[in-house]
């Protein structure tokens, strides 16, 4: 008998949909577009017709089916031409909504109130060009408005009130040398993402007078002439926290500014723009701020002073500017080039890369799709997990958020990619705990060109403690001594071949570390191994310092419908498999317990036995057949699920990209410290127990500020101790060489140290004043 023949139906289009937010979606058929709304259409236009989609936008909002920010992201509008839409469709319904796009025939393409700022810039000596570009216009309407330009006299002419260098001293970067500085050539070699902040970064114009009162630049942001405030400062003495200004030199040679620069452009005009709102972050965590709530236990008025500023943004200030920020998705290539430039700076640290998650529980109310065991709490419940590479020192390199909380096992992949991308061509030692073990997985991370180095999972056979071997060498600057073994291990029915290194512990315990790297002294395999505790305790120091694991913001985004996750119906199954088989065993000791207790006088035979306890008997087959009908009932059910098939409301996950901003923020500044603390290493000798310690009231110390010569004098108050006041001279003086420019301004920073009080040897004063007091009769 022939098949039936397939009817030659034409193929239909293939379709998309876009996720508006957790009830509502934009489905895409070829040029068609249907609203989706609890799976119910409620409106359909063709892709062409620019009214109704305007008319989609707004009736989603109208109707209170979603936020402007969701349809603005659906729709790829922005926030404000959501609400153009809403407002003309209030005025004149939907014809309104039919308005031609571009300027209106007979409008001026610039508006009066920016003519006056036209003309004074064009007294500043400014051409067409850069007024074009600081206005957002075309260079052809600035010359119709103002003419050609003219050859200036003067490369720039100073305002009366602006705190600037002088105007042909070009800023440096933070590593060119005290020559450089003066003449004012900033090196620009390398990458370009690499050069120079300061060299690229225009010098906003200030029209205020009075460092404390930025009444006229407030309003040149309220008119849209000012996209990022310049930094003012005025005179002051006893300023608390002007120590923490001691980690711009190593905060710009991070990169963060440049590099967020490139990415985000602007997000003015505005007061507090992208240059104020990041270094604000870093300052905070510096300052141990460790939420953006915390600003209000602060003065605003002194905590600006550090900025330049009047006034630190407030909290909604700052949230308002991360939610733009966050707006450009742009984290994770933000944390990618920062990791590269971190590869450039110190290559030498990055033989051996640790990885490992970060689970951070969540304690809200939202009903979240994701969990995760925590080991802190020894269950697993509501969370997400964040994924941390450090280098060999224990400084993070990079951090990527992960989209979904799976193995280790299953992450690698995609971590492997980003470590590639970072490290470039070079081969790596990845070191991981038993979290990531799977041979599978370390064959084909070889064949990619890393090295593996965990130790090893499971039951294997116990060395005999003669075989062992003392072992004793100095790394990082301290000595170690440990009991190894070394031999080596096949894998995979013996087609990898590894190396496993084994340690004897005092207590007997023996360790198994595997790994790949054969050219290394087993003793190195082993320190290197167990100094993964470094990014252990790089987790409970950002835990406590940081507060790593706040909750940022309350945002939620949808959820992948289409990923598995483990059945808890087959979850629940393994349970009562897990019960029933308990309850089948206490049966059959007890049933063998009495067949051994039998008397065989009075039950020679089984069946006088089975007759005698039959009542256990049933008990017992009723047991194996509960058994029996579980296992098949399990055989049934799959062991993963779509996360769809087990809810029917709409499944969200909380919102990274805010969180992963912040993350990548305090890591700046957790690497900050780290610099600075090697700075600091050989002028302090308790550098690796109390280093950080005294960075904190480093931080935190009071100091003068002065301004003159278009240099920023920052000079602190002596410390607790002398020999901490004498570090911080050392570290002064350090820093001091950098010439560091401060961002935003053509200020070359000088930091220096009051020195210590004279105090002698038991009572406070000088010898020679007890002296005198000891002189002088009694009366």
């Amino acid at each position: 008998m022939s098949t039936q023949q397939a009817l030659a139906l034409p193929l239909p289009a293939a379709s998309n949909s876009v996720v508006i937010n957790a009830r509502c979606s934009l489905r895409i058929e070829a040029d068609q577009r249907v609203i989706v709304v609890a799976g119910l259409p409620v409106h359909h236009y063709r892709g062409e017709d620019a009214v109704a989609e305007a008319y989609a936008m707004v009736f989603l909002v109208e109707s209170g089916f979603a936020q402007q920010t969701d349809v603005a992201r659906a729709f790829g509008r922005s926030v404000r031409t959501v609400r153009r839409y809403q407002g003309r469709y209030a005025q004149g319904g939907m014809a309104a909504l039919g308005r031609e796009e571009g300027w209106r025939r007979g409008r001026r393409r610039i508006s009066g109130k920016r003519l006056r700022s036209i003309e004074m810039l064009k007294s500043q000596g400014m051409s067409n060009r850069a007024i074009a570009h600081r206005l957002g216009v075309s260079e052809r309407a600035i010359r119709k408005q103002a003419g050609p330009s003219k050859p200036a006299e003067s490369p720039q002419l100073a305002l009366a009130g602006i705190t600037t260098a002088a105007a042909g001293k070009l800023p440096a970067s933070a590593r060119s040398t005290s020559d450089e500085a003066d003449r004012g050539t900033p090196s620009v070699d390398g990458d370009p993402i690499a050069a120079s902040a300061d060299d690229d970064e225009p010098v906003p114009m200030s029209l205020d007078c009075d460092a404390s009162d930025r009444t006229f630049d407030r309003q040149l942001a309220y008119l849209g002439l000012l996209d990022d405030a310049a930094p003012l400062f005025r005179q002051g003495s006893s300023v608390p926290g002007v120590g923490v200004l001691l980690a711009l030199p190593c905060l710009l040679e991070s990169g963060l500014l440049r590099i967020s620069r490139k990415l985000y452009g602007e997000i003015g005009p505005a007061f507090y723009g992208l240059r104020t709102t990041l270094l604000t972050l870093l300052l905070m965590a510096l300052l141990r701020i460790k939420r953006p709530e915390h600003l209000k236990e602060r003065d605003p008025a002194t905590f600006g002073r550090l900025l330049g500023l009047d006034r630190a943004p407030e909290v909604k200030t700052l949230r308002r500017r991360l939610t733009r920020l966050a707006a450009h998705h742009c984290a994770e290539q933000l944390g990618a080039e920062l990791a590269r430039l971190r590869v450039d700076q110190r290559g030498h640290l990055m033989g051996f890369l640790y990885v490992d998650g970060h689970v951070r529980a969540y304690h809200g109310q939202r009903a979240i799709s994701s969990k995760a065991y925590v080991a802190r709490r020894h269950l697993a419940m509501p969370a997400s997990t964040d994924y941390w590479i450090n280098d060999s020192s224990g400084d993070p390199l990079l951090v990527i958020t992960g989209e979904v909380n799976a193995a280790l096992t299953k992450a690698f992949p995609r971590l492997l990619r980003e470590v590639r991308d970072v490290v470039g061509e070079r081969r790596v030692t990845i070191v991981f705990d038993r979290g990531g073990w799977s041979p599978k997985l370390f064959g084909t991370m070889i064949k990619d060109g890393f090295d593996v180095l965990t130790y090893r999972k499971g039951r294997c056979r116990r060395i005999n403690e003669r075989r062992f071997i003392q072992c004793r060498a100095e790394f990082d600057g301290r000595w170690v001594d440990y009991l190894l073994h070394d031999q080596p291990v096949r894998f995979l029915k013996g087609k990898l071949s590894l190396r496993q290194v084994t340690r004897l512990c005092d207590d007997g315990h023996q360790t198994q570390v595997i790994t790949s790297r054969w050219d290394l002294r087993d003793i190195e395999i082993a320190y290197r191994m167990f100094e993964r505790w470094r990014q252990e305790n790089f987790f409970k120091y950002m835990r406590e310092e940081f507060l790593l694991d706040a909750l940022i913001d309350y945002q939620i985004e949808p959820e992948d419908p289409t990923r598995t996750i483990p059945n808890p119906e087959r979850r629940a199954l393994d349970k009562e498999i897990h019960a029933a088989r308990g309850d089948l065993a206490k049966l059959e000791r007890e049933y063998g317990a009495a067949a051994a207790d039998n008397a065989e006088q009075r039950r020679p035979t089984m069946r006088g036995f089975k007759v005698a306890h039959g009542r256990l008997g049933k008990q017992l087959r009723t047991a194996r057949a509960r058994v029996t009908q579980l296992f098949e009932q399990r055989r049934d059910v799959p062991k993963r699920v779509e996360v769809r098939d087990l809810n029917e409301r709409a499944l969200v996950k909380l919102a990274t990209e805010r969180k992963h901003l912040t993350d990548i923020i305090k890591m700046v500044a957790y690497q900050v410290e780290s610099d600075l603390l090697a700075l600091l290493r050989p002028h302090y000798a308790r550098a690796g127990q109390e280093g950080r310690t005294l960075l904190h009231e480093l931080f935190a110390a009071a100091g003068d500020i002065r301004v003159c010569d278009g240099e920023l004098h920052i000079t602190l108050a002596p410390l607790s101790s002398p020999h901490r006041t004498q570090a911080a001279q050392a570290l002064c003086g350090i820093l001091d060489q950098t010439a560091t420019i401060y961002p935003g301004s053509r200020l070359r920073i000088r930091f220096a140290a009051r020195p210590p009080p004279r105090i002698g040897l038991a009572f406070p004063g000088s010898p020679a004043e007890r002296g005198t007091a000891a002189a002088v009769p009694a009366p």
